[in-house]
C-alpha cells in the first residue's frame, strides 16, 4: 500500500493502551457510527434539505470528515484531558461539531446550520464557532504550524512564570497539508528542533488530496525527513484483524502483498467483490492465499480496509505511547478517505456527496429513522452515559479563560520618554531606547516577549537582548565570556526573544501563538515581532491567521517604504501600509517623532489586555533621522496630553494655516468669523501625511506659503483609526468622528493633498470624506538604489513634486 516496501515493520504494531478494553472498544465504535452518520447528514442537510434561495454551492466534505471520525472519536471519548489543546483538521470540522453536540457542548439547533450565517462554520474557528475551539485550522499548513508553536509557548511561560493551564498540544492533520512549504519551514528550524518537546502531530493518512490520490513512496519520504527533524515516528499502519491474519500461515506474504500495492490499486482493491480480492493476492503469491483461506468473500473488503487509523486499540495505544516521548511525536495513521461511507476509497470522493438514496440507506443501517436522525443516544443508555462522563473531564462547557489580571494592565505606563533628550532621532532609533524602558517597567517588562527572523539587531532589538537574553529551553555555554563584543546576547531559559532563522512566515506564527498565551496558557504575554518592511508580506498568510484566531500582538515592521533608499527596489515596500489598512482587528501607526512612536507602542500594549476587544497593531517606522523640533509647535499649542490623545485618536494638525491666527478661530462659537477668516479668496490646502514624510509635507507647506496659499499639515499617526471611526459614524448616520475635528466644515471645501511613503491610494480615501477634491501621491513603481533625495524624486514625492501637486490641484 506505499508503492514501496517497508525497510522495517515494527512499529506498525504498538502497545496496548491502558484502561482500553473490549466493552470500551464497543462503545466508541458506537459512538463513531454516531458521528459518522450526523456529520454527514449535517453536510446532505445543509446542500439538498436546507432551502438555497440564491443558489449557492454550499460544499461540505462527507468522505474527508469520514477518513477522521474514528481519530476524533478516540481523542474526545477517551484520550484528551481538560488542559490538552486540539487542533483538528479543515475538512473534519462536522465531525468536531457532532462531537460537540455529543458531549452536550452544541444546541442541536446548530446541526442544520453547517455553512449558514450565525450557525457553523466550514471549518473550526476559534473566534467564530458557537462552542470552544483551540485553533483555528481552515487555512492550510497554517493550522498544524500553530499548535506546534504554541507547545513552545507553553514551555517558554513555563520557564518563566513556573506554571502553564495548558498540559499535551495535539494537532490531527491531512496527509496532503504536508505540501504546505510554511510547515518544513517550521519543522527544519534549529530553534524548533531542539526547543520542542511535548507534541503530537497525527497525520490522517488516507493517501488522498482534492484532486489525486498521493503517490504510495510519499510515506517513506516524510518518515524520513521527520526523523531527520528529531521527531519521534509511531506508524499506525494495520488494524488487529490484518494483524491476525498476517500472524497466519502466508501471512508474512500477504502484507507483502499489500505493502506494494499503489495506493490507487489499493483503493480500487477495497471496493472490489471478494472474489477479485481473493483472485488478485492467490496472482501475487499463492502463499498469501492461505492467510485468508477461511475468511469468506463477503467478508475480505473489511478485512483488506483494516487499517490501523480505525483500529481503537491501535489509536489508543499510539496515543499513550506518544505521551511517553521525550521527543515531539508523529503518529502516522493510515485511513480510508470516506470510512463508513458507500463512497469509501473512491478516488473522486473529495467533494463528492452521497444521494438522497444512498442516505436513506445508511441512516437505515444505522437503525435510524427519519423521526430519530438527529438524535443522539438514549440518556440511561452506555454510551450517553459515556458522553457524559467526557463531557466532565473535559469541561468545554465552562468559561476557559478569565481576563488577564487588572494589575498588569495598570503597570502599562503613560510614558516612558526615552528620547527625550535627542534633537534628531529616527523612529526605529526610538524603538529600541523604548524597549530599554521598558524592559524596566514592574511585572510588565517581564511578560514582553521578542522576536524576529535573523534582524534583531538591525530592526535595533540588539539592546533590548543584551539586557533580557536570549531564549532557549537549556543553557547554552558562552564562548566569548569576557571578550570585548558590541553584543553580549545570553541564551538560557530565562531569555525573552526568541530568534528564527530567515523565514518570516515562523516568525509570524510565533508571534501568533505567543498572542494566545493567555488563552491557551492562562500567562498573558506581550509579544512584539520585529521584521524588514518588505517582508511583512512574506509573512501575510500566518498574520491574517493570526487575527483571524483572535491573538494579540505588535508587528513592527522598520525600516519601511522607500525611505529605505540604499537598499533598492527589492527592499522598498511600499504594499504593507495598505495591508495595514485593510487587514481586520489590526491598527495601523505610522509615527514620524519618538513621542509618537513611545504613545503608540504603549497603546498597543494596552490594546493587549483587552482579550475581547482590543487590537493587535502593526507600526511602520523607519531609520530616517527626524529633527524632534518639528512637533514642538503642536506641543506648545495642545499640550502634551491632549496631543497624546488625537495622536492615539488617528492624528493631528501639525499646522494650522495661520499660526497666530489658530486658537482665535479654532475657538470662535460664531460661524460669522469662521466664514470671515476662511474666505473664497484665499487659496486653501488640505496637506496630509504620515510617518516619515512629515518633514517633506511642512518643507512643501512653507513654500506653499509664501506664495499665498493656507496649508493646513496634518499628520495621521494611526490612518487605520481614523478610516474606521468615519466608517462607524457613517453606519451611526452622523459626523461624530475624528476627521471631522481636523478638517472644520468652512474648510471642507478646500482640495487635499496626501503624500505617503507607500501606496499612493492607502491614503487616497481621505478625499471621499466629505467629497473634496484630492490627488495622492507615493510610491506606485518600483524603486531603486540612491540617496533618499534622489529616490524620493525617482517616486515624485519629494518637496518639489509635493509643491508642484498643490499648485496643480489649486489651479484645477
Amino acid at each position: 500500500m506505499n508503492g514501496l516496501v517497508e525497510t522495517q515493520h515494527t512499529s506498525d504494531i504498538v502497545p496496548n493502551a491502558p484502561n482500553i478494553n473490549s466493552e470500551t472498544v464497543t462503545l466508541l465504535e458506537q459512538i463513531e457510527r454516531r458521528l459518522l452518520w450526523l456529520s454527514t447528514l449535517m453536510i446532505h442537510h445543509a446542500n439538498n434539505v436546507r432551502p438555497n434561495p440564491d443558489k449557492s454551492k454550499i460544499g461540505g466534505h462527507q468522505a474527508s470528515a469520514a477518513s477522521s471520525v474514528s481519530l476524533i472519536t478516540a481523542l474526545y471519548f477517551h484520550h484528551l484531558q481538560a488542559q490538552d489543546r486540539v487542533l483538528v483538521k479543515p475538512h473534519a470540522a462536522p465531525v468536531l461539531h457532532a462531537a460537540m453536540y455529543a458531549l452536550g457542548v452544541l444546541d442541536r439547533k446548530y446541526l442544520t446550520m453547517l455553512r449558514q450565517f450565525g450557525g457553523l462554520q466550514s471549518y473550526p474557528s476559534r473566534s467564530k464557532d458557537p462552542f470552544p475551539v483551540d485553533f483555528a485550522s481552515g487555512s492550510m499548513g497554517l493550522g498544524p504550524a500553530t499548535p506546534l508553536c504554541a507547545s513552545l509557548v507553553r514551555d517558554y511561560a513555563q520557564a518563566h512564570f513556573g506554571q502553564t493551564t495548558a498540559n499535551r498540544f495535539i494537532a490531527m492533520v491531512g496527509d496532503a497539508e504536508l505540501d504546505e512549504g510554511n510547515l518544513w519551514e517550521l519543522f527544519i528550524d534549529e530553534f524548533v528542533i531542539d526547543a520542542l518537546r511535548g507534541m503530537t502531530l497525527i497525520l490522517d493518512y488516507n493517501r488522498q488530496g482534492l484532486d489525486r490520490v498521493v503517490p504510495g513512496v510519499r510515506a517513506n519520504r516524510l518518515k524520513a525527513l521527520f526523523t531527520d527533524c528529531g521527531w519521534n515516528i509511531i506508524t499506525v499502519k494495520y488494524g488487529r484483524k490484518l494483524q491476525a491474519a498476517f500472524a497466519r500461515a502466508g501471512g508474512e506474504a500477504l502484507r507483502r502483498f499489500i505493502d506494494e500495492l499503489r495506493n490507487e490499486e489499493y483503493q480500487s482493491l477495497i471496493r472490489s467483490a471478494g472474489g477479485v480480492i481473493r483472485a488478485a493476492v492467490t496472482t501475487y503469491d499463492p502463499q498469501a492465499a492461505q492467510a485468508i483461506a477461511e475468511v469468506a468473500d463477503a467478508d475480505l473488503p473489511a478485512l483488506l480496509s483494516n487499517l490501523g487509523g480505525h483500529d481503537y486499540a491501535e489509536i489508543l495505544s499510539a496515543l499513550a505511547q506518544a505521551d511517553s516521548s521525550a521527543r515531539p511525536t508523529l503518529i502516522f495513521a493510515y485511513t480510508i478517505k470516506g470510512h463508513g461511507l458507500p463512497l469509501a476509497g473512491d478516488p473522486l470522493n473529495h467533494s463528492a456527496l452521497l444521494s438522497n438514496e444512498r442516505m436513506n440507506e445508511l441512516r437505515d443501517a444505522m437503525g435510524l429513522t427519519e423521526a430519530t436522525q438527529w438524535d443522539m443516544f438514549a440518556p440511561d443508555s452506555p454510551e450517553a452515559r459515556l458522553c457524559h462522563t467526557r463531557a466532565q473531564v473535559l469541561q468545554l462547557s465552562s468559561i476557559p479563560h478569565a481576563g488577564p489580571p487588572s494589575a498588569i494592565a495598570d503597570s502599562i505606563p503613560d510614558a516612558i520618554n526615552a528620547s527625550a533628550n535627542l534633537q534628531t532621532v529616527s523612529t526605529q532609533e526610538a524603538f529600541g531606547r523604548a524597549m530599554l524602558r521598558l524592559a524596566e517597567v514592574p511585572q510588565l517588562g517581564e511578560r514582553i516577549v521578542t522576536t524576529a527572523a535573523d534582524v534583531a539587531v538591525s530592526t535595533n532589538l540588539g539592546g533590548w537582548i543584551n539586557k533580557v537574553g536570549a531564549y532557549w529551553p537549556s543553557s547554552v555555554p558562552d564562548y566569548d565570556q569576557g571578550k570585548s563584543r558590541t553584543l553580549n546576547w545570553q541564551w538560557g531559559p530565562t531569555g525573552q526573544h526568541i530568534e528564527f532563522g530567515i523565514a518570516e512566515m515562523n516568525m509570524f506564527t510565533m508571534l501568533g501563538a505567543l498572542g494566545l498565551s493567555h488563552e491557551h496558557n492562562g500567562q498573558l504575554l506581550f509579544p512584539i515581532g520585529t521584521v524588514y518592511d518588505p517582508f511583512v508580506a512574506r509573512g501575510l498568510d500566518a498574520i491574517i491567521h493570526s487575527l483571524y484566531s483572535g491573538a494579540k500582538f505588535i508587528m513592527v515592521a522598520t525600516p519601511s517604504g522607500v525611505s529605505l533608499s540604499p537598499e533598492g527596489g527589492a527592499h522598498q515596500a511600499f504594499m504593507t501600509a495598505s495591508m495595514g489598512m485593510e487587514l481586520p482587528e489590526c491598527d495601523l501607526y505610522e509615527p514620524c517623532f519618538a513621542l509618537e512612536l513611545e504613545w503608540a507602542l504603549l497603546e498597543a500594549l494596552h490594546q493587549c489586555t483587552d482579550r475581547a476587544h482590543g487590537r493587535s497593531s502593526l507600526l511602520r517606522l523607519s531609520t530616517k533621522p527626524i529633527d524632534q523640533a518639528l512637533m514642538q509647535p503642536a506641543l506648545q499649542r495642545q499640550g502634551q496630553t491632549e496631543l497624546r490623545i488625537q495622536a492615539l485618536a488617528g492624528g493631528y494638525v501639525l499646522k494650522y494655516e495661520v499660526e497666530d491666527m489658530r486658537d482665535e478661530v479654532s475657538g470662535a462659537q460664531d460661524e460669522k468669523l469662521h466664514t470671515s477668516y476662511f474666505t473664497p479668496h484665499t487659496s486653501h490646502l488640505h496637506l496630509v501625511t504620515t510617518g516619515a514624510m512629515v518633514p517633506e509635507a511642512l518643507q512643501a507647506a512653507a513654500y506653499l506659503e509664501r506664495e499665498g496659499v493656507e496649508v493646513r499639515v496634518i499628520h495621521l499617526t494611526n490612518p487605520r483609526r481614523v478610516f474606521d471611526d468615519w466608517q462607524a459614524a457613517r453606519a451611526r448616520g452622523d459626523e461624530r468622528h475624528h476627521l471631522a475635528t481636523l478638517i472644520p466644515p468652512p474648510l471642507r471645501n478646500a482640495p487635499v493633498l496626501t503624500v505617503h511613503d507607500a501606496a499612493s491610494h492607502a491614503l487616497a480615501w481621505i478625499g471621499s470624506v466629505f467629497g473634496q477634491t484630492t490627488h495622492a501621491l507615493g510610491v506606485n513603481k518600483f524603486g531603486q538604489s540612491g540617496s533618499r533625495a534622489d529616490v524620493y524624486r525617482y517616486c515624485h514625492i519629494d518637496v518639489e513634486s509635493i509643491i508642484a501637486a498643490g499648485f496643480a490641484l489649486l489651479d484645477g
